[in-house]
């Protein structure tokens, strides 16, 4: 049994008395209230916003080339297309690459209903579940079994699902 009143920094409060209400600013300045601009730069503004638009434009590229900034490169959309349609060797060939996956997920599609302990108890020994968890992940089907597992490994364990009574497919 606790109680506050046995804290020795305890100041005992009025049960009558409202909470305080504490006023949050609208929004939230991380940099707290900043100085107002200078003269110089109020001045400056004004002019820019005097110029026409064409000149207006120009200002970021003048800025740029005189702090010495790096260019940005554009890259358009006809650029991106092109890549993907022009080279068609290098293409096939990343296709190849995307068809060899390495890793392989297993999903149990259904099962028979009179081998669902066998099931079970499969599916306990490829997985580190208990008895709980794996009952209700197979009464869940379809479902993910095991993910990001060898073809191999996910070969044996669709076999081992279909000796005892399941249907189960790799994805991926």
């Amino acid at each position: 049994f606790q109680s506050r009143s046995f804290q020795p920094d305890f100041v005992p409060r009025d049960p009558n008395a409202k909470p305080k209400r504490y006023k949050y600013p609208a929004f939230y300045d991380p940099y707290g209230p900043r100085p107002p601009p200078s003269d110089k730069i109020i001045q400056l503004a004004e002019k820019i916003a005097a110029l026409p638009t064409a000149e207006r434009n120009q200002i970021g590229q003048a800025l740029n080339e005189r702090t010495r900034h790096p260019r940005m490169q554009q890259i358009s959309v006809e650029v991106i297309g092109m890549s993907s349609q022009g080279g068609t060797a290098g293409a096939t060939k990343t296709e190849e690459k995307k068809a060899e996956k390495t890793a392989f997920d297993v999903k149990l599609e259904k099962f028979d209903t009179a081998a669902k302990i066998k099931i079970i108890k499969e599916v306990r020994t490829f997985t580190s579940l208990g008895l709980k968890e794996a009952k209700e992940l197979v009464e869940k089907a379809p479902v993910v079994l095991k993910q990001g597992i060898t073809k191999e490994e996910a070969n044996g364990i669709i076999e081992k699902l279909k000796a005892v009574g399941g249907t189960a497919v790799m994805e991926r």
